[in-house]
């Protein structure tokens, strides 16, 4: 490892912007160790670390089969694309007479083609509108000549493609091996490549999707796509409690149920199959679908559902009924005569969906928390990045969710997860609090893991300075609004834009940006007025912009240079303490005798505000002042603990000390 990475090693010699890491050393040899001694590792590493590289030569060098896990398809492609084929070259030389290494990158089943579904719309399109037939034209021309079926090669199709959702591959409309495409199948090409490569690139969603299909089917052998593996390295790890809890939740929803009847239609349709009994069996589920969603408890967005024992006693004829549509729906279909391939797929979605709302409606596993959502008509983006819950909202329809998700995923981790692996790596820029790993470990259930806090590379105290005023209102006051926007107006002059403001709220961004309008005479970009790559791209191009953004913004996003010299954030990220799932989970570390403000809110902030400011020094280069609104930070006892967790940036509360450091830089 020393060989490669010290100064006049390997490493200084092949790559172009070579400078020796100390940290980007110690952390490719902690990753060594934990491969050989079949340990877990925690590590973090901050910004200009290097540390996809120190992960991925230990990784090379041990010969095992490792999955890489990251939070964003970003970094996914860095490490496909770039840094996996520049390590290989660095190792093997060039020219490499065909790769010395074998590496596969998954992404989640809905970015690739089903070849079965676009055969069946070939003989029977039910296309709307001249741009569906114009996609139509598009996907079956590229399906004769792509090796992948993966829907990134083809640039010209609309991100939110409603076409596409009907055609991709999702698991819910998948028949596996009875299916007549089974061997020409994207995803079954796919597994296979996974399991002759060294190295498999996935993101969290897809492996945590992966697990839960695996643990659902109880160790089944051909259940899931992902691989074994001698090791699991989880990059970005912040974000694995969320992802985690999404899959090993339970969602039934109105839209599931229409999605089960619609498919169920079609495919009877284009089989000439459907009867008069299967049309009724179609009819009456839909109807008393429809009738039982619309009774659950009315509420605006996310809220509990508290008062479930109640509902049923009220409405547990209803409940009964829709059991009755779903088990007549599976009893006609397992009649029928002769069977389509997918019927068996649609039997076993119909028993799904009866086990799921069984769940949701009677367990009283007190490690749950049981809520709703409702999405659509007014809906307000905030919580949902994906497009197919943005769809909802445009067309105009409500829809209600019912969930269960796990309050403590620690325990599940511990029994599925990290008891079976030989060595999981976890490293994120920001997983430490107060300098340890308390917190992450015990929201993880990770008991045995060796641990390394490594040293940044960059210089903060002569890169970074800290401003937090203070003088302006506490946030949670009304007259803070105004002084904050008076407040931003004024910095923006100073650093002449090159801005990102982020926001813990929707309403608090619209309205300061409302404010601003007119008032700032540089560019103003809004996050939600066009796609977030084409925002990131337009602030990049445009000089002196101002981007006005909340949460997807404060990770994951890389702005080197000049263009961004300035990150102001209005408040500490304290997650919403309405929000269902935060407030079980309080209430959960509260009753068992701990301090959920200290053991848990805090340190979820902490984090949150780590990234957000992680946005602004990106490279050795860059120079830049970060804004923190909020002046609990200085007046509260919980303060201290962000101030000792942040990097060591120089700190000030006097504009006048802003003002020099920007005009020191001229």
């Amino acid at each position: 490892m020393y060989q490669f990475f010290a100064p006049g090693g390997v490493l200084s010699r092949t790559h172009p912007a070579y400078e020796f890491r100390r940290g980007q050393l110690q952390m490719a040899q902690a990753v060594e160790q934990a491969l050989e001694e079949k340990r877990h590792l925690i590590v973090e590493a901050g910004t200009g670390t290097g540390k996809t590289l120190a992960y991925l030569m230990p990784v090379i060098r041990s010969g095992k089969r490792v999955i890489i896990s990251t939070g964003t398809k970003n970094l996914q492609e860095q490490l496909f694309y770039k840094d996996v084929p520049f390590l290989e070259q660095a190792l093997y030389g060039e020219p490499a007479t065909g790769s010395r290494l074998s590496v596969c990158y998954m992404k989640g089943r809905n970015n690739y083609l089903c070849r079965k579904k676009l055969y069946d719309l070939t003989d029977q399109p039910v296309l709307s509108g001249l741009d569906e037939i114009e996609q139509y034209r598009a996907i079956a021309a590229w399906e004769k000549t792509t090796g992948t079926g993966d829907r990134a090669e083809l640039a010209e199709l609309p991100e939110a493609s409603l076409l596409w959702h009907k055609l991709d591959a999702r698991a819910e409309a998948c028949a596996g091996q009875k299916c007549s495409q089974f061997d020409r199948c994207f995803i079954t090409e796919m597994r296979r490549r996974a399991m002759e490569s060294d190295i498999v690139i996935v993101n969290h969603h897809l492996f945590f999707a992966d697990l839960a299909i695996k643990l659902q089917a109880d160790g089944a052998a051909d259940a899931g796509i992902l691989p074994e593996a001698g090791a699991v390295i989880f990059d970005e790890a912040h974000e694995l409690e969320d992802v985690a809890g999404n899959y090993f939740g339970i969602s039934i929803s109105n839209l599931r149920v229409e999605d089960l009847a619609r498919d169920v239609e079609s495919s009877l349709q284009h089989n000439r199959m459907l009867s008069a009994s299967l049309s009724g069996a179609l009819g009456s589920l839909r109807e008393r679908s429809q009738f039982f969603f619309s009774l659950l408890p009315p509420g605006e967005g996310r809220f509990a559902f508290e008062t479930r024992r109640e509902f049923l006693e009220e409405n547990g004829d209803e409940f009964v009924a829709l059991n009755q549509a779903l088990t007549r729906l599976a009893g006609e279909l397992e009649g029928l005569a002769l069977k389509p391939e997918e019927v068996f797929n649609f039997v076993r979605r119909a028993q799904e969906i009866q086990v799921g709302l069984q769940f949701a409606l009677e367990s009283e596993d007190r490690n749950t928390v049981f809520w709703i959502e409702r999405r659509g008509k007014g809906f307000s983006p905030r919580r949902h990045r994906d497009t197919e819950k943005a769809k909802e909202g445009a067309q105009g329809r409500q829809n209600v969710f019912l969930q269960a998700t796990p309050i403590d995923v620690g325990p599940i981790l511990r029994e599925c997860l990290w008891s079976k692996l030989d060595c999981a790596v976890l490293t994120s820029a920001t997983l430490a609090v107060g300098g340890g790993f308390d917190y992450i470990r015990q929201r993880l259930g990770m008991e045995h893991a060796r641990e390394s806090v490594l040293p940044s590379h960059f210089d903060y105290e002569s890169q970074a300075l800290l401003y937090v005023p203070p003088d302006l209102p506490d946030p949670r006051t009304p007259q803070f609004t105004l002084k904050a926007a008076e407040r931003i107006r004024k910095l923006l002059e100073i650093t002449r834009g090159r801005a990102f403001v982020l926001f813990t709220s929707y309403a608090q961004m619209n309205e300061i940006h409302h404010r601003l309008l007119g008032e700032v005479e540089f560019p103003m970009l809004r996050q939600g007025d066009a796609p977030k790559s084409a925002l990131l791209e337009e602030f990049r191009l445009t000089p002196n912009a101002v981007l006005f953004a909340t949460s997807s913004f404060w990770q994951g996003v890389d702005v080197q240079g000049e263009q961004l010299s300035c990150v102001i954030i209005d408040r500490l990220p304290f997650a919403v303490p309405s929000d269902p799932i935060v407030a079980a989970r309080v209430k959960a570390i509260d009753a068992d005798g701990g301090n959920a403000f200290f053991q848990y809110q805090v340190p979820a902030a902490v984090i949150t505000l780590k990234q957000g400011f992680g946005r602004l020094i990106r490279s050795l280069h860059d120079r830049g002042l970060l804004v923190l609104l909020d002046n609990r930070i200085l007046k509260k006892q919980y303060g201290r603990v962000f101030v000792e967790s942040l990097p060591n940036y120089r700190k000030t509360t006097e504009m006048r000390v802003v003002e020099e450091f920007f005009g020191v830089e001229g």
